[in-house]
């Protein structure tokens, strides 16, 4: 069995008192996407800080490479870091700032292919304080990407971005993890998760409601089926739960292809299903899930 790039055994994080993160675990294969994601405040950042070899963790052990990275400072060597905000000197040029990162790492950078890798090819000699707040984080990643590092941390990489330099991002990340890059991504577009990420864990207050395989995590959760019928129609037997608000009816099922398929035969010549919607889980349902069991927990 390999060892896994990234691995996190009971880490706890504390801020004097405050206990930010409380005891988690996970591990992070070479090649993969590994996307973690939770509510503001649910520990995400400093578990990012604390892997990345920024902070020390108050317990647990952590590794990168096989090694300790608050301890071993040669595993950046390794890695590329996209923060969460970046800073740049405003009077430097796009080009500028490229050749200053590029400078500061040990290994051999294309600056050049980057910035176009990034789309800023166009915009290299335009100085940074001119840039738009999607263009900042566009150079952000292509510091990021100097050098072609082994293991990348992505902080919300997409905020600020249009719909279309963010898909761009996205094809581009998917072109890293072809060639074995490996990728911890936090994000809050669930979409860009379900977009990118092999394995993900939900953090929620400081520890992780539920983490597995993509495809694991969206099946353990019920698809959806939306319809609106008159008031009062008796539906037919269902797998799932059936809820209705008016005239609304939303089923939860844990057999989308049954249920749907006992509505459409029953509905047919009958009645009309008037705004008819049916999809399997998304993570947003995870997430209303998490957030639900903590409520009535």
């Amino acid at each position: 069995m390999t060892t896994p790039v990234i691995s996190v055994r009971d880490l706890r994080c504390r801020y004097g008192q405050h206990e930010a993160v409380r005891g988690i675990d996970f591990e992070v294969q070479a090649g993969e996407l590994f996307a973690l994601l939770g509510t503001n405040g649910a520990g995400k950042t400093t578990t990012m800080e604390t892997v990345e070899g920024h902070r020390e963790p108050s317990s647990g052990v952590v590794r990168v490479f096989g090694r300790d990275p608050w301890q071993d400072r040669s595993i950046r060597r390794r890695t590329g870091i996209m923060l969460q905000e970046g800073g740049f000197a405003g009077d430097l040029t796009v080009l500028e700032t490229a050749r200053l990162g590029g400078a500061l790492t040990t290994r051999p950078s294309d600056v050049d292919g980057t910035l176009a890798a990034v789309g800023l090819a166009g915009r290299r000699d335009v100085r940074v304080r001119q840039l738009s707040g999607g263009e900042r984080r566009r150079l952000d990643l292509a510091l990021a990407l100097l050098g072609e590092p082994d293991l990348l941390f992505l902080d919300e990489p997409t905020t600020g971005m249009d719909p279309e330099s963010r898909r761009a991002t996205w094809d581009l990340v998917r072109g890293l993890l072809a060639r074995g890059t490996t990728v911890l991504l936090t994000t809050h577009y669930l979409e860009e998760a379900e977009r990118l990420a092999h394995r993900l864990a939900i953090m929620h207050e400081g520890r992780i409601a539920v983490s597995g395989r993509l495809v694991d995590v969206l099946a353990a959760h019920r698809a959806r089926i939306g319809f609106d019928v008159q008031r009062g129609t008796a539906l037919p037997p269902l797998v799932g739960t059936a809820e209705v608000t008016g005239t609304r009816v939303e089923v939860r099922t844990p057999d989308l292809q049954r249920d749907l398929h006992t509505l459409l035969t029953w509905a047919d010549g009958r009645v009309e299903l008037r705004g008819l919607r049916a999809h399997h889980a998304t993570l947003e349902d995870v997430f209303r899930g998490v957030r639900e069991e903590v409520l009535v927990a």
